[in-house]
């Protein structure tokens, strides 16, 4: 760990950051490794990390995304300062709060109650402190009479619940989460968010490690993509996820293509379909997405409950057949909200010739609240219902856009609408 701060503005600065492994194929190597004094290698070198460079600033959430293996977990030790890099160098300005693995910085053999304490004082928070804080803590962590039972009697999501409890109370300047929130019931993993968002909003800085991409767009601003130790990309996070998702479907592409013998490999994407990611292996491929009105007339902007299509035109290279046309309508933030499959509605489409060309239109009642929105397209090959056999042959991100108008005799207040039915009866007039 670097002695020199960022500046005031940085809360985060990583400069080629590279962490190696001696890989010993035989108990006995390792032996003789240390014999020979490094005069010869009996090992392997195994980079879990490598030139890795970034800088957050402060109050930034930056959500870190990668397959296993791709670094993620070295990372966040190496910024925590439980792991020493092997080559460049971190510096942090601020209290950082690590929950790395489920229950680190717990004494297992401590209550839940002493346990809250002793992280407090690690901090260099005064006892005092944590018991004004400590009925805040109880109640989030919601665990009841098991904070008086030793914490190797917990369960994972009471881990989960007092770690987290812990750490949001102390109002840490650099959160570092990694994975754990996948732990616990879907009550707490959205409480957990809420309170996330709330720090966040108060000018936390945050690194998130996590595997929902819906997570990492609505808690971070920034994201950072990592494979096999290197850093892909750096940038918003609806990029970095879109990136990491390509990146996974393409590498389930390439199994799916051996597997697949009536494929040939991939044969080429064009650009016609404009978007801002684009994947998939170019057998059939998207020629347009429009936006049309109940007319049948291209359109921008729409009312509630105004009728809106999204007509999706296929060109093949191949004679293809059990296709399946998506689409998919994110918010400004990168949140998916909705969206649907041929395959899924049970709607089949007819085999295509090479060079055919077929149109699919989506049609729907727009629920959606003011503001902007993107739509993604995608075409599969699938015939299983549980997608075993499935095929991206092309997507294209953030292709079409289209606006929500305000309409203030019937505004909308959550992310959409949805049609309720609303009866009463009066019970007692009071007289």
């Amino acid at each position: 760990m670097s002695s020199d701060g960022p500046t005031s503005e940085c809360a985060i600065a990583a400069h080629n950051l590279g962490k190696c492994y001696q890989v010993y194929d035989r108990p006995q190597d390792r032996l003789k490794q240390a014999i020979w004094h490094g005069r010869r290698r009996y090992y392997r070198e195994f980079w879990a990390l490598r030139d890795v460079s970034f800088e957050v600033r402060r109050g930034d959430a930056v959500g870190v995304v990668g397959r296993n293996g791709s670094g993620k977990s070295t990372l966040l030790q190496i910024i925590a300062g439980t792991l020493n890099a092997t080559e460049g160098e971190v510096a942090v300005n601020g209290r950082v709060v690590a929950l790395l693995e489920l229950g680190s910085g717990f004494n297992l053999e401590f209550t839940g109650r002493e346990n809250v304490f002793m992280n407090g004082a690690v901090l260099g928070i005064p006892r005092s402190e944590m018991l004004r804080r400590f009925d805040r803590i109880a109640s989030f962590a919601d665990i009841g009479d098991f904070l008086d039972q030793p914490v190797k009697t917990y369960s994972s999501g009471m881990h989960a619940r007092l770690a987290f409890a812990v750490a949001f109370s102390i109002d840490p300047d650099i959160l570092i989460v990694d994975e754990i929130l996948a732990v616990g019931d879907i009550g707490f993993q959205q409480k957990c968010l809420a309170r996330l968002r709330h720090l966040r909003e108060n000018g936390m800085t945050m690194l998130f490690v996590s595997h929902g991409p819906d997570a990492i767009r609505s808690v971070c601003q920034k994201g950072l993509f990592l494979d096999q130790g290197r850093a892909v990309f750096f940038g918003p996070a609806e990029r970095t996820v879109d990136l990491y998702l390509a990146h996974v479907r393409e590498h389930t592409n390439r199994v799916m293509l051996q597997e697949q013998t009536d494929l040939a490999g991939p044969v080429g994407i064009h650009k016609a379909a404009a978007g801002q990611t684009r994947y998939g292996t170019g057998h059939v491929q998207l020629e347009s997405i429009e936006i049309l009105d109940g007319r049948g007339e291209r359109r921008r902007a729409f009312r509630l409950g105004e009728p809106i299509a999204i007509e999706i035109t296929l060109h093949s290279r191949i004679e293809a057949e059990n296709l399946s046309v998506s689409f998919l309508v994110r918010d400004q933030t990168g949140i998916d909200l909705m969206g649907t499959t041929t395959f899924d509605e049970r709607v089949t489409l007819p085999r295509i010739r090479p060079s055919g060309r077929v149109k699919v239109r989506f049609a729907f009642e727009n629920a959606l609240r003011t503001g902007n929105f993107g739509v993604s397209a995608a075409v599969t090959r699938v015939s299983q219902r549980d997608y075993s056999d499935v095929v991206l042959f092309d997507q294209v991100d953030a292709c079409a856009t289209f606006m929500v108008l305000a309409d203030p005799d019937r505004p909308v207040h959550y992310k959409f609408h949805q049609p309720v039915s609303i009866d009463w009866e009066v019970l007692c007039d009071g007289s």
